[in-house]
């Protein structure tokens, strides 16, 4: 769901380069370091200050294993397109992404049936009924807006047709960012169809300061005041508050309706001829131990995956109240991986775009 490059990232290797390390051997050359696993992944996770969720697993993961973790960061289609492109040659070992890119990864034929140990926790809708992929942070859909200048959080998609709004109002581009997906996901939702979705974007589009590849890098732009308005998830935005103190979460509603938002996890998944097959499965393993899945919230913002951890913690308690009064849908997510491209198509047609 989301960055505007691709951005290799060593996350726990101090200076070593992914790409470096990607060049230097094939996908499954015995010339690869036995003692390595290669994650793509969407945006979110990692703090900006190697602060984060994945900062804390990744590094107790070495710790306990040896097994240094390379990583690579993108929107949740980028990633999926980037490991289709590697299909004859495949790098990462590990892709989590935002529905619905991790059902396209699964569809394109990507992934390997692996069911990590406390799956069983995980609730059925959140992960893949054949063992494709499994949800690893729970999550869910949500906007920003800028609590300095705005006094009072906007609570309907109308209001964001209003003037002020113009070139103040940005969300990240359908078909590329999870997030930006989800705004047309949950705009046909709440207008009742495709049509009056599409007819309501088309209108919103003169506010819109124009596309973005990443999520992320919104909430900067609406902590600042450049924006009032922005698209994310409560995860991502709940953990950029901490630094960003002018950063407010809502969730849009149609006129007269009830503000409504859907789960929008980060699913994880092993990748088909992964070099580092044992590593992915290892690492998969531990995110969904139950002491990283007690750090998702206390750490990461987030919420956990397991049925079986109730949070407690000071971000858990907030969290609850940022979702109090919101009623949570479940998309057709079956439906939307089949038809997405349509749908980012008549997106395109509606906007302009």
């Amino acid at each position: 769901m989301r960055r505007n490059t691709l951005k290799p990232i060593a996350a726990v290797t101090g200076s070593i380069a992914l790409a470096a390390t990607l060049s230097a051997c094939g996908g499954n050359s015995a010339a690869s370091d036995e003692k390595t696993v290669t994650v793509y992944s969407a945006d979110g996770l990692k703090g900006e200050n190697g602060d984060g969720w994945y900062d804390q697993v990744f590094k107790d993961f070495t710790k306990k294993t040896g097994i240094k973790v390379e990583y690579v960061e993108g929107g949740s289609g980028e990633m999926v397109q980037r490991a289709a492109r590697e299909k004859s040659n495949t790098q990462a070992d590990v892709i989590v992404t935002l529905p619905p890119f991790i059902q396209q990864a699964d569809g394109k034929g990507l992934l390997q049936k692996y069911t990590p140990q406390g799956a069983d926790q995980v609730d059925g809708a959140d992960k893949a009924a054949d063992g494709t992929w499994t949800s690893v942070v729970n999550n869910y859909f949500g906007f920003a807006y800028n609590k300095k200048d705005l006094k009072t959080a906007p609570t309907t998609w109308e209001e964001l047709l209003d003037g002020k709004y113009k070139n103040k109002l940005q969300y990240s581009t359908p078909g590329v960012a999870g997030d930006g997906t989800a705004v047309v996901v949950k705009a046909m939702h709440d207008f009742g169809g495709k049509k009056p979705a599409m007819d309501y974007l088309k209108k919103l589009q003169a506010n819109n300061v124009g596309p973005s590849a990443s999520t992320g890098k919104l909430a900067p732009k609406v902590d600042k005041g450049e924006l009032l308005v922005a698209n994310g998830d409560v995860q991502m935005s709940f953990a950029q508050s901490k630094t960003m103190p002018n950063l407010g979460i809502w969730f849009p509603k149609k006129a007269g309706g009830r503000p409504t938002s859907f789960a929008l996890p980060y699913a994880g998944g092993l990748v088909k001829n992964a070099p580092h097959s044992e590593n992915g499965k290892k690492l998969l393993d531990f995110m969904l131990s139950t002491k990283a899945q007690q750090q998702v919230s206390s750490i990461g913002g987030g919420f956990s995956a397991r049925k079986d951890v109730k949070a407690t913690d000071e971000n858990a308690i907030a969290l609850a109240k940022v979702m109090d009064g919101v009623e949570i849908f479940e998309p057709d997510w079956n439906d939307i991986d089949k038809n997405l491209q349509t749908y980012v198509a008549d997106w395109k047609s509606a906007t302009g775009s």
